[in-house]
């Protein structure tokens, strides 16, 4: 399957053929339901401790004596109906939030997913030079160029995640440069996974006839 390839100009240089097995997969909701439901999951960190009444300091010694002081009886002042007391059945610390994922279904889900931004229209190849200096300006500019180009405006809008700009390599500048566009992320097209791609409205990959490659690898 054919698809055009732009500049950072905004304009048509040519098209690429993108593998079938990666860019038109049907869309499996359930596998990707899993696969971005457990990465959430595998992101998430334990903060919510609770001391139950074993945790908490003091109480060694019984308030009162078991009878005859007409009180309510009690072993110990850090009891839950205490103030200062533990916590019943609190938030513990062994809680563990790690999920499995099979490392065939997070591909699939991975191809799943950039198949669906073909269909949608939200893929966006691009060739040319790499930003040879952290400059926030030119990287602006260039979003600018290319948004109007391919009549993508959303890619310039100042709030929502926007766009993911898929490097085939480690670009310290490029990434420098767009860190102050919060509406922007730049990532290397090895590291790209499915939560990562369904967060952002477009996905932009750069130098796709290096990038692609690197996608049908892991797919081998």
């Amino acid at each position: 399957m054919e698809h055009t390839v732009y500049n950072w100009e905004g304009k048509k240089t040519g098209t690429i053929d993108l593998p079938e097995k990666l860019f038109a997969l049907p869309w499996n909701a359930d596998l990707v339901h899993q696969v971005v439901t457990a990465m959430r999951s595998n992101a998430r960190t334990n903060t919510a401790v609770a001391k139950g009444r074993g945790e908490v300091r003091g109480g060694g010694k019984k308030p009162w004596k078991q009878k005859g002081t007409g009180r309510a009886r009690h072993g110990s002042t850090r009891s839950p109906i205490w103030k200062g007391g533990g916590v019943t059945h609190g938030p513990t610390a062994e809680r563990n939030y790690d999920r499995k994922i099979n490392k065939r279904m997070k591909e699939k889900a991975l191809f799943t997913v950039l198949s669906q931004k073909v269909r949608d229209g939200a893929l966006v190849l691009v060739e040319g030079t790499a930003l040879a200096a952290p400059k926030t300006k030119e990287a602006s500019t260039r979003l600018s160029k290319l948004s109007v180009g391919i009549g993508a405006t959303a890619l310039t809008f100042r709030r929502g995640r926007r766009a993911l700009i898929a490097t085939p390599a480690l670009e310290r500048a490029t990434i420098q440069s767009y860190r102050n566009l919060t509406t922007i992320h730049v990532e290397e097209i090895r590291n790209l996974n499915p939560l990562d791609v369904m967060t952002y409205q477009y996905l932009v990959i750069e130098n796709p006839k290096e990038g692609i490659p690197a996608l049908v690898n892991r797919a081998s």
